[in-house]
């Protein structure tokens, strides 16, 4: 099992920054893949970006391209979520989600654990 605590969500003006971190603990985790999805009202969880914990390689969604940055510290097995020039779309419940295989992927429905996830509110 893994379990994952995220923190750092709150409330930001729009063009404001955030900073998510997400701690994994359990069997293997720097093993895998770390991803973060978003989930806003009535809409479908979304793949925002994720990394491998052994190269440090990263796949971000178009919609975050050039203003999220994901990051890891493998001795503390955190990720982190830098998010600036945030928008009022970017409102969502963000989760951090951790996967066991080495491939980075944007579904869901490949990750095999959750946090319980942390409110981003971007409104003025």
């Amino acid at each position: 099992q893994v379990q994952l605590v995220e923190s750092g969500g709150g409330l930001v003006q729009p063009g404001g920054s955030l900073k998510l971190s997400c701690v994994a603990s359990g069997r293997t985790v720097n093993s895998g893949v770390a991803g973060w999805f978003r989930q806003a009202p009535g809409k479908e969880r979304e793949f925002v970006s994720a990394i491998t914990w052994s190269t440090g390689a990263t796949f971000h969604a178009a919609s975050v391209k050039g203003r999220f940055t994901i990051s890891r510290n493998n001795a503390t097995s955190t990720v982190y979520l830098q998010m600036n020039s945030l928008k009022p779309e970017d409102t969502a419940v963000y989760h951090c989600a951790a996967k066991l295989g080495r491939l980075l992927t944007n579904s869901p429905s490949t990750y095999d654990y959750w946090g319980q996830g942390t409110q981003v509110t971007v409104s003025s």
